[in-house]
């Protein structure tokens, strides 16, 4: 389908007209999001319950309607999977998205409209493109395949109409036929549940093909990528795939792991860093050398943005995109052409530039350790960890913490659980990098540290390959976008994958 291929190249280079709209006023793009999407709603159970006709400011709407989290609209969710309409949103609502979006117990559902998918995900995933050939005016990135490593979930039917699966089954199911002439795998292995069959199929399926493009989560394109090369015996990718120029990630930080790529790929490939979920496509990189991805504030999403301060209050401020702070952590809360409403996500972001809008992810809400006062944060432990793996000459596959507290006859501490390539003889020395890294990026951990007062040395436990997903897998949460916590504040994770070893 080579033949195809470049006309779609020129129609994704001639839609930056559109994109420079809101990029150059996204104040009022966000206005008309948020009018489209209370005329939409109004005539749903949600918006009458919450006067959605008689909201016309935002702050109108922001006054009548509560924020709320998945267990506040979990009972609209189950009604309409069992087939009720017009209960948040619109029109029929036949796809639901799985998602946990962290290894807890209980799965959320995230109703998929067809215009979250259409306005939503696939016009985000057509921005991309625009952006990435605004930048690579010679690239010849859709004259071969993108190789995509998706999630791991069969679609499901709950009855006639209404299936769900996580996030990239409901879109391969969904993909205009175009993308099809462009992406491998098939769709059989694309959506196969057990991940190492998977990581082989993936392999031995595209050895061959012209993939100029890879598509996943760091750690398993990690896993696929060591696979290849142990089958073909090349040195990095580009002897494989010799017109490999984008790998796009996101998911969790590339921080860790991006010198690992480097020498795995070989040069001449570009990274670019997305930022999707079940809820919607918020962000992407749309230039590559600099920090911070651009904010579509024009696919049928309106954002909030709460000051991290304000989380767990009654009535928490939040605050809209003529407010925010460069650097500042936020909790994002949003409203989606999918009829979630005034929604938590539980992602924590920074802003790293205005005008236009970029933003980077810090964490979770829920994933940070502050067991001492110390506010440590996914962002810095990310850095960190990176920091320390270059001083000591070490590669981290992967990696969680969690607090020690004071007992009879021990400090404070943090405890490290980290998988390494190549485990170090002396894991002092890189807990003694790690920790003066921490120091550096975080002011609170540092005075924590003073003198072993409140927190001791990082203590650091090296695990054996595989014991994250060995974990993943005992709680049925092996592949797709499932992943190892980066920090939790209790030692439930922790103590599991001790118990483990």
């Amino acid at each position: 389908m080579k033949l195809f291929s470049p006309a779609i190249s020129r129609l994704a280079r001639l839609r930056n007209w559109r994109i420079d709209q809101w990029v150059n006023d996204p104040i009022s793009a966000q206005r008309e999001i948020l009018q489209d999407l209370v005329t939409h709603g109004q005539n749903t159970e949600f918006g009458r319950k919450y006067g959605f006709n008689e909201l016309f400011t935002v702050r109108q709407f922001k006054k009548a309607v509560p924020i709320h989290e998945y267990e506040h609209i979990k009972p609209y969710i189950e009604r309409m999977m069992e087939g009720e309409e017009n209960v948040l949103w619109n029109t029929p609502i036949n796809w639901f998205a799985k998602s946990s979006g962290t290894t807890n117990e209980k799965s959320k559902f995230i109703p998929i409209s067809q215009e979250s998918l259409e306005d939503c995900h696939f016009q985000s995933a057509k921005d991309v493109l625009t952006l990435y050939y605004s930048n690579r005016n010679e690239s010849d990135l859709l004259t071969g395949k993108g190789l995509v490593i998706g999630g791991s979930h069969q679609i499901s039917q709950v009855n006639e109409e209404i299936q769900y699966g996580d996030l990239s089954a409901v879109l391969l199911q969904n993909t205009p036929i175009w993308a099809n002439w462009i992406r491998t795998p098939e769709l059989s292995i694309a959506l196969m549940d057990e991940w190492e069959q998977k990581i082989e199929k993936l392999a031995q399926s595209t050895i061959e093909e012209d993939v100029t493009s890879i598509s996943g989560v760091p750690t398993w394109t990690l896993i696929l990528i060591k696979r290849i090369l142990s089958i073909t015996g090349k040195a990095n990718l580009k002897e494989v795939w010799p017109n490999l120029e984008l790998y796009i990630h996101g998911g969790v930080s590339f921080t860790p792991y991006k010198e690992q790529f480097k020498k795995l790929i070989g040069e001449g490939c570009s990274y670019l860093e997305m930022y999707n979920a079940s809820e919607g496509f918020f962000a992407a990189q749309n230039t590559p050398d600099e920090e911070g991805m651009l904010l579509f504030v024009d696919n049928g999403i309106f954002y909030e943005f709460m000051p991290l301060e304000e989380y767990g209050k009654e009535n928490p401020i939040t605050i809209g995109l003529d407010k925010v702070e460069i650097g500042k952590n936020y909790a994002l809360v949003i409203s989606t052409n999918g009829g979630l409403w005034r929604y938590l996500l539980g992602d924590t972001i920074q802003f790293t530039k205005t005008y236009p809008f970029k933003i980077k992810v810090s964490g979770r809400i829920k994933q940070y350790i502050n067991a001492f006062g110390e506010e440590l944060i996914a962002e810095n432990a990310d850095k960190a960890i990176a920091q320390a793996a270059e001083k000591t000459g070490l590669m981290v596959n992967d990696f969680t913490a969690a607090p020690v507290y004071f007992g009879d006859n021990n400090k404070g501490a943090h405890e490290w659980l980290i998988e390494f390539e190549n485990p170090p003889i002396n894991t002092e020395a890189f807990a003694t990098e790690l920790d003066c890294a921490l120091k550096s990026l975080n002011s609170d951990y540092e005075a924590k540290r003073y003198k072993d007062i409140a927190l001791s040395l990082p203590i650091i436990r090296c695990l054996n390959k595989g014991m994250f997903n060995k974990w993943l897998k005992q709680k049925g949460k092996l592949g797709g976008q499932h992943k190892v916590p980066r920090l939790c504040n209790e030692r439930k994770y922790v103590e599991e994958i001790l118990a483990m070893m």
